[in-house]
């Protein structure tokens, strides 16, 4: 039972533990009183009903704790996120949701973690962990997770080479998906950010992306960009200004196409021009490899491509180009056979 303290200015003050965690440490609710025993009277009625409620709250299901978690999250999070956490309940962790939190183990999570892994790639599972950790600092805070999680399997894109980049701008030109295959490729934009360009998001040769359209539970949301770094403006350049004078002004948005139906098309023009299958999202990493080989400066890049810090952009989106690559292996090869060369002709020299 906490202690009440007399402060100089005659009150006493009491402080109690909340019994949630905030990065690794306890949070705490304090008030002062004039009287050191209505301070330890609201100090024991406090802990009182925090323990009624924790004992409520961790007899609630893991099913019933992750549907009260989503719901309580549904206006603060993005409607994709929410759709995502929907899918992870609906599909994942199915041994331990009739469970209630009070009954499950470590064991029994780390046993519903490893059959996860069996068939599903690492990032999923630690999605999946990722709410589960969620839901029980929300409603069991006394019990840590100390789950071993399968190692992180590093992202590897498919970037296509430059004359593979020539054909697909070939592929696309006068087609229905000409415009948002280019600002992906040539501006770096998201589908979602593709999607949400509306009319009034251009003033003369700049674009503002500050809205993006996602899918969610089969519906088209508006919403914010995905970071405050990706709320940007980047100058088009006249092709892409002059595609984009051509799109109909039959809606506010002028990519009004599903990104579905973008996707769909942009496989079938691949598949015709006999390239390898690239997602959409490829082409955003493309034009941050291109920007590397370009030897644009990071501050640059980020702020083109709407980053907040080089990690991603360096550790996700850049990659080296399969003919820059071979420009670069040349060189070094070729070092190297000069002293060689060298090595070998003054050897016979020497005889």
């Amino acid at each position: 039972m906490p202690k009440a303290k007399k402060l100089p200015s005659g009150s006493w003050y009491i402080q109690v533990s909340t019994g949630k965690k905030e990065k690794g440490k306890y949070k705490y609710e304090s008030r002062a009183f004039p009287s050191k025993e209505e301070a330890e009277f609201w100090a024991a009625e406090y802990n009182l009903h925090k323990t009624n409620i924790s004992k409520s709250l961790t007899n609630l299901t893991l099913e019933e704790a992750m549907t009260r978690y989503i719901e309580s999250k549904d206006c603060v999070l993005s409607p994709s996120t929410i759709a995502g956490y929907k899918k992870l309940k609906k599909n994942c962790l199915q041994g331990l949701m009739k469970i209630k939190l009070n009954k499950i183990t470590q064991e029994m999570i780390q046993k519903e973690i490893n059959a996860m892994a069996k068939d599903h790639a690492s990032k999923y599972v630690s999605n999946a962990h990722g709410l589960l950790n969620s839901v029980f600092k929300e409603y069991y805070p006394d019990f840590t997770l100390k789950t071993a999680l399968p190692q992180k399997q590093p992202y590897s894109a498919n970037i296509p080479a430059t004359n593979e980049i020539e054909l697909i701008i070939k592929a696309v030109k006068d087609t229905s998906i000409e415009l948002p295959v280019l600002l992906a490729l040539w501006q770096g934009m998201r589908m979602s950010e593709i999607r949400g360009i509306k009319w009034d998001s251009i003033k003369g040769d700049m674009l503002h992306i500050k809205t993006a359209i996602v899918d969610a539970e089969n519906k088209a949301v508006e919403k914010g960009t995905k970071t405050v770094a990706s709320n940007r403006k980047i100058k088009l350049p006249n092709y892409l200004l002059d595609l984009i004078k051509k799109q109909p002004k039959n809606n506010e948005f002028i990519v009004t196409l599903s990104g579905q139906a973008i996707y769909k098309r942009f496989t079938r023009l691949c598949e015709k021009e006999g390239l390898p299958h690239y997602r959409f999202h490829d082409l955003r990493h493309t034009n941050a490899s291109v920007m590397l080989a370009l030897k644009i400066p990071d501050k640059y890049a980020m702020e083109r491509g709407g980053w907040a810090t080089n990690n991603t952009l360096k550790t996700v989106y850049q990659h080296t180009m399969s003919d820059e690559r071979k420009i670069v292996d040349d060189k070094v090869n070729t070092y190297f056979e000069s002293l060689l060369s060298y090595k070998l002709s003054h050897d016979v020299s020497n005889v």
